[in-house]
């Protein structure tokens, strides 16, 4: 070791170590919404793009998975949910830790209000209910670093 270096030998291996572990498993999709069929058919049309997705049928749900999984890279949910809605979940999620967290809202009858309200809470996309799978997962790719 000369005088001018920062590291040790010993540091410099277990850096070099760390450094060509294979890399981290890619980030997964969260998918909410109060309809179960139209979660599940969602995360199967991403998994078939192998985008990793998890999924919760609330915004508590969503919230408690935000809360505990950092493998979450993109949200997608559901405008009307009962007892909350997504612009709820948006909100709470713009006030915490999580607030750069990309996210997608999905609608099936939102109206001008709804969809000014949501790109007000910094929404990447506002998409109407049938969604084009296609446009949706070329989006999350994008957002997950999967494209090239």
């Amino acid at each position: 070791m000369s005088d001018h270096d920062i590291l040790s030998d010993a540091e410099r291996e277990a850096l070099s170590a760390v450094m060509l572990e294979p890399d981290l498993p890619p980030q997964r999709v969260l998918i909410v919404d109060d309809d179960k069929d139209a979660r599940e058919l969602l995360a199967e049309i991403l998994r078939l793009d192998d985008i990793g997705c998890m999924t919760a049928d609330s915004g508590e749900a969503a919230w408690d998975l935000l809360s505990s999984s950092s493998s979450i890279g993109l949200l997608i949910t559901d405008l009307r949910m009962e007892p909350s809605s997504g612009l709820e979940l948006i909100r709470k999620v713009r006030g915490s830790t999580r607030a750069a967290l990309p996210i997608i809202i999905m609608s099936g009858d939102a109206d001008a209000k709804d969809v000014i309200d949501a790109m007000h809470d910094g929404v990447l996309d506002f998409l109407l209910k049938p969604i084009d799978s296609v446009k949706l997962a070329k989006m999350v790719k994008r957002e997950l670093g999967m494209t090239q």
